[in-house]
């Protein structure tokens, strides 16, 4: 068999090899590791689907037609796999249960339809090619993967745009948990899907077969960019994002049908802080919003300000429950209906309160440099520090220190 080592015969080839490496690093890499082993299983289907590929243009096809209906083809587990793998990597705690397994049940039988057809003779499979495949099968694999894949991609960003959401509510140090490279990633695996479209388009109304057939390689480019980026993913053993979790109602009903009637006391007070509300994004539909109470209000407010939890860098809501002693339910409802803010924008505002106070001090000024000061007050990273205090202020922090410095330098002594 000879193989035309054409540009695009190589990067095909290149393409899956590096799907096979980077799917062996991801299945043993140390941390998330289930997550990680839902992106490798995708990666491999992905491959798989490109070796076909590279079958057709490296004309090992042609030399060789019992290659034909190889199992390499799992292109409905495409969609499935990567919800989950979202899912997966956005709480630590998920699992696969026996009810998610139906969303496997096509690529099941795509591949028993194909494992089949290898037990069968090369007659019988070039029967079922003319007769059955092309006319029928052919048509619901191609356009079944592409609305698997739509649909499944839009449960994903609807998933992430949640996700985003959770994050400035628990976290005040979110830039390793933002998951911004797999937004991107969805948004190029939409592009992908356009493509697809225009492929079915022209097959089903125009009978061009591999005319345009650019998804493939396209394929190749996401295939490549999950290589790389899926194994630099930090560490999320701390995020428990569970969408399915109880409704508001639900959560204010247990509190009414409570036996007791009774409410968390608010730490340091020995009263009761009132039942546990819902979050300020989830009304009740027929209920009153329940009011902030003051005193769990004023917990906070000391907690951050008098006791300075802000300035651990990694804070989350539930350190602040556990240090107060306050459902972190609760908290999450008076930060955002008491404060107005998120958790996120709460703490980081005192932190870039805290940097502003101490770069009025002429001692902590000459001291410290302002990236500094800036890790003394809570921050853990220069582009997180950059990127908030401009948020917050409107200017950049190198524009506040310029303006506190000539201001204590008008006002020093020897003026």
């Amino acid at each position: 068999m000879q193989i035309p080592f054409t540009v695009l015969v190589l990067l095909l080839l290149a393409v899956v090899a590096q799907a096979v490496f980077a799917a062996g690093l991801l299945w043993v890499a140390p941390h998330n590791r289930r997550p990680n082993r839902l992106l490798a299983l995708l990666m491999l289907a992905i491959a798989l689907w490109i070796l076909d590929g590279f079958f057709r243009v490296a004309g090992i096809y042609t030399q060789n037609a019992n290659w034909y209906f190889a199992p390499i083809y799992y292109s409905f587990a495409f969609g499935p796999l990567l919800y989950f793998y979202v899912r997966s990597l956005t709480n630590h705690a998920f699992r696969l249960r026996p009810r998610h397994f139906w969303h496997f049940g096509p690529v099941a039988l795509q591949a028993a339809l194909y494992a089949a057809l290898r037990l069968t003779s090369y007659p019988t499979r070039l029967w079922f090619w003319e007769h059955v495949h092309r006319p029928v099968t052919y048509r619901l694999e191609f356009i079944g993967t592409w609305v698997s894949l739509m649909v499944y991609l839009g449960l994903s960003l609807r998933l992430l745009r949640r996700y985003r959401r959770y994050l400035d509510d628990n976290f005040s140090e979110t830039s390793q948990l933002r998951l911004r490279w797999l937004r991107t990633l969805l948004v190029l695996l939409a592009v992908v899907s356009a493509q697809w479209l225009v492929e079915v388009v022209l097959r089903e109304f125009f009978d061009l077969y591999y005319r345009y057939d650019y998804s493939t390689d396209l394929l190749g480019v996401v295939v490549f960019c999950i290589g790389v980026v899926g194994l630099r993913q930090a560490d999320m053993r701390a995020v428990h994002f569970r969408p399915e979790t109880a409704s508001a109602a639900e959560v204010v009903a247990g509190a009414e049908d409570s036996p007791t009637g009774s409410a968390p006391a608010v730490a340091g007070t020995g009263e009761s802080a009132g039942a546990a509300a819902p979050p300020a994004d989830s009304p009740v539909p027929g209920r009153p919003q329940p009011a902030v109470d003051a005193r769990v209000q004023e917990r906070v407010r000391r907690a951050l300000e008098d006791e300075q939890l802000f300035r651990n860098p990694t804070l989350t809501l539930t350190e602040l429950a556990a240090h107060t002693g306050l459902p972190a339910r609760l908290l999450s409802f008076t930060i955002n209906q008491g404060f107005g803010k998120s958790f996120n924008d709460l703490v980081n505002g005192y932190r870039v309160a805290e940097v502003q106070r101490r770069l009025a001090r002429t001692t902590d000024a000459q001291r410290l440099t302002l990236l500094g000061i800036a890790f003394e007050s809570g921050f853990n990273s220069k582009t997180t520090f950059n990127r908030i205090f401009k948020q917050v202020t409107g200017v950049a922090p190198s524009e506040w220190a310029g303006k506190e410095g000539r201001m204590n330098e008008e006002n020093s002594p020897s003026s």
